[in-house]
């Protein structure tokens, strides 16, 4: 069993580097050999102290994510991957710039092409924003 200011501690050292969210910080605890009971006296404490907050982790990290051109889809698989939950994403999603208004400005600084389609599928946009992107620039007599 673990001391509980180990744990602290651990989780800590995990918060130096970078923001984090509940279920990463568990998991790090948890691969520690921190017990079920010290986890969530840990999370909880540190909860309550401010340093762990799902929603601002997933604001931060969704601003983050769009801000290097990543769509909806991508961004939604990475919270997920880092354990937020389906709400807190939603919201952390809600708060971002437009899916569309993101997806026309790539398509504007890129240009219209086939590889410009590519990269923003790649980055987790859907199809009918890609083809809404493209659509943009024709109502626009750009293409």
């Amino acid at each position: 069993m673990t001391e509980p200011r180990t744990a602290v501690e651990t989780a800590l050292r995990a918060l130096r580097a970078r923001d984090r969210s509940a279920a990463e910080l568990e998991s790090r605890l948890r691969g520690r050999g921190v017990d079920e009971t010290e986890q969530r006296e840990t999370l909880e404490l540190l909860s309550r102290l401010g340093y762990v907050d799902d929603e601002r982790f997933a604001t931060l990290r969704a601003a983050a994510l769009a801000a290097r051109s990543c769509g909806d889809e991508l961004i939604r698989d990475d919270l997920e991957r880092r354990g937020v939950a389906g709400s807190t994403i939603d919201a952390a999603l809600a708060e971002l710039e437009p899916q569309q208004e993101r997806a026309d400005r790539i398509v504007a600084n890129r240009g219209r092409s086939a590889k410009t389609a590519r990269f923003l599928a790649a980055r987790g946009f859907a199809e009918d924003v890609i083809e809404g992107a493209f659509a943009w620039e024709d109502a626009e007599g750009i293409g």
